[in-house]
């Protein structure tokens, strides 16, 4: 039976990235569908965060840095000022969501902002991580310029604000288990384990449920 996860990140959050190596590991080899999720942390026309703010440096000093290297992610403080606003991010998740490339895609994403340190809120920068990933780059960036899922990407986030209550991210839905911010591998295997167990449940019967 196919387990579904829901990860809702923003690729400027850090912690996002670093999410992606426990949550890999725990699901490699298992029968799950993993569904990234748009999120946006400050929504336009709300500010960014300034690349030189003592918040974001002090954070990435105590926190990100170390987590970075204890898990062998290499990561890079952006100096992209101010933060870009991710709604084309999103939007382009949801274009290659359609042929299938959401995975590759948010990767690259991820990669493109927190190694290359590059402006992932441009359309031109969005676009080569599409063909990257073997998308039709000149129907990405009409999609993009078009907002052709302008509506889509805020039908997520209401949903997710709205219904799931999800206030920071990363948070992973594994069945009716939410993990909230940055959990290690242990975690996401026994809520995954848990998921199966009620998978299990719903659909067995008497002495089938043992």
């Amino acid at each position: 039976m196919t387990i579904h996860i829901k990860v809702y990140s923003d690729f400027v959050c850090p912690y996002c990235f670093l999410a992606e190596t426990p949550l890999l590991k725990a699901t490699e080899g298992k029968d799950v569908e993993i569904e990234w999720m748009p999120y946006e942390l400050r929504p336009f026309p709300q500010e960014t965060l300034r690349a030189d703010e003592e918040y974001l440096q002090r954070s990435w000093q105590e926190s990100v840095q170390p987590l970075s290297k204890k898990m062998g992610v290499n990561m890079i403080l952006p100096d992209v000022s101010p933060q870009p606003h991710t709604f084309y991010a999103h939007e382009g998740l949801l274009f290659a969501k359609e042929y299938n490339k959401e995975r590759e895609y948010a990767h690259l994403v991820f990669k493109t902002f927190y190694q290359k340190g590059e402006d992932i809120g441009k359309i031109t920068v969005l676009r080569k991580i599409a063909e990257e990933v073997g998308l039709d780059g000149n129907a990405f960036q009409h999609a993009l310029e078009y907002r052709e899922f302008n509506q889509e990407r805020e039908k997520y986030l209401k949903e997710a604000v709205e219904d799931l209550n999800i206030t920071a991210v990363p948070t992973i839905i594994i069945g009716e288990r939410v993990l909230k911010g940055l959990h290690p591998q242990a975690n996401i295997e026994r809520a995954l384990r848990g998921a199966i167990r009620d998978a299990k449940f719903e659909f067995c019967d008497g002495d089938e449920c043992e």
